[in-house]
């Protein structure tokens, strides 16, 4: 019979190497799978937390790929933010160049009808 003291469990290290080449799906589903086996409960005390260990390993393969996709994303949100904003100043300068600015201040036009109003109120 084997005691706790003669087994060498793997080490977080160690475990975290062989699920390091699995893509998300791949730990996911095998997360998955020790999650439903440790739920049941029918297994021995060793095998269980061997199971756990492992299932850590995988935790932090998945929360791994997730941390990055989170990055991509914020990445591509910010270039994509910052296209925008470049594509609206050139927009800007383009029609500053290329369109007069209308004056929009008619009162210099207009004539003054000032005396015109004093002379009808006679």
């Amino acid at each position: 019979m084997t005691t706790p003291e003669s087994n060498t469990a793997p080490t977080a290290a160690q475990l975290d190497a062989k699920v390091a080449n699995l893509s998300y799906e791949e730990a996911r589903a095998k997360l998955v799978e020790i999650v439903s086996r440790l739920e049941q409960g029918n297994i021995p005390l060793e095998e269980s937390i061997t199971l756990w260990e492992l299932g850590e390993a995988l935790a932090r393969r998945c929360e791994s790929w997730l941390d990055g996709a989170r990055q991509r994303l914020a990445k591509a949100q910010h270039e994509s933010a910052t296209q925008r904003e470049s594509a609206i100043q050139q927009s800007s300068e383009y029609s500053a160049q290329n369109f007069p600015q209308i004056n929009h201040d008619t009162s210099s036009s207009l004539p003054d009808t000032s005396a015109t109003e004093s002379d009808a109120e006679e």
